[in-house]
């Protein structure tokens, strides 16, 4: 039998056949499937095509955030009994049996509570989203010298390069671009955070479940993800991560965090293992085969 599971959307001027394709491939690949579409913007553009895939459609004029937006869906689906609940960017493609492999193998392994999946860009490069619990001057350092981040390595450390990307491993912050949590474990834990706007209420969540539960990359399902670096193009989108930074370290710590440095270092060491028994290092430049 089919555990209940559930998945919120929520588009903000996405493209109509970007949600379309969506809602088309997890609708087809797991029927049952609760699905909540919520638009955002002045007009509901896309009420017809939600009722036509038989998603729950909410409409918001205003955009709460992401924490706030997530969570109104996560509580509809807790009260109806979703086991498992899916976060999806509406620019994600994912494979016909992607949903059902994923939810199979979080029903296998009960120590799980929060799993994010191996995410391509559509030229077939990887993107590398598992990253390290972040330090304020990792981050001013990336966003400001990427070069010199890059260069001395920091970069690949960050984002976990050596691990290669190819087999299960436990991530401290994993990406809010598609994620499938235990419903029951993230209740415990507590749901995001709606004092983040928009940035840094995946890693705080992802912090809040691995101190009961493991989080966790599991290659065995791929995804595409048309993904856009907002606070390079966008200053507003800039400012939202700032304060949201701001927010992040004075809830749990600026340059003295213990808690940080000893789940980083044991992901690290878990990743060099990796690397170690002669698994190859994530090329940046390397296409994947899906």
């Amino acid at each position: 039998m089919n555990p209940p599971a559930s998945c919120a959307i929520v588009c903000r001027y996405q493209r109509f056949e970007q949600v379309e394709r969506l809602l088309a491939g997890i609708t087809t690949g797991r029927p049952g499937l609760l699905v909540y579409l919520i638009e955002q913007g002045p007009a509901d553009t896309l009420r017809a095509l939600a009722a036509r895939f038989g998603a729950h459609y909410r409409h918001q004029h205003e955009n709460p955030g992401y924490a706030r937006t997530h969570n109104l869906a996560l509580r509809e689906a807790i009260a109806a009994g979703s086991v498992y609940h899916f976060i999806l960017d509406p620019a994600i493609q994912i494979p016909l049996d992607g949903i059902g492999k994923l939810l199979a193998w979080m029903e296998q392994h009960p120590d799980v509570g929060l799993l994010a999946p191996r995410v391509h860009y559509p030229d077939g490069r990887l993107q590398p989203l598992c990253r390290l619990l972040p330090h304020p001057l990792e981050l001013l350092v990336r966003r400001f010298f990427p070069l010199l981040h890059r260069s001395s390595g920091r970069l690949a450390r960050y984002e976990l390069h050596g691990s290669g990307y190819t087999r299960v491993m436990d991530v401290p912050a994993l990406s809010g671009c598609f994620l499938l949590m235990r419903v029951e474990t993230v209740q415990r834990a507590g749901l995001f955070d709606e004092r983040f706007f928009q940035y840094f209420e995946d890693v705080d969540l992802s912090r809040r479940v691995g101190r009961i539960a493991r989080t966790v990359f599991v290659p065995h399902v791929a995804v595409v993800h048309e993904g856009r670096r907002g606070t390079y193009r966008d200053w507003r989108m800039l400012g939202h991560r700032l304060v949201s930074g701001a927010r992040y370290f004075n809830k749990w710590g600026w340059l003295r965090d213990p808690e940080r440095a000893q789940v980083n270092a044991r992901a690290l060491r878990a990743a060099d293992q990796q690397f170690c028994s002669g698994r190859r290092a994530y090329q940046p430049k390397a296409r994947i085969s899906r």
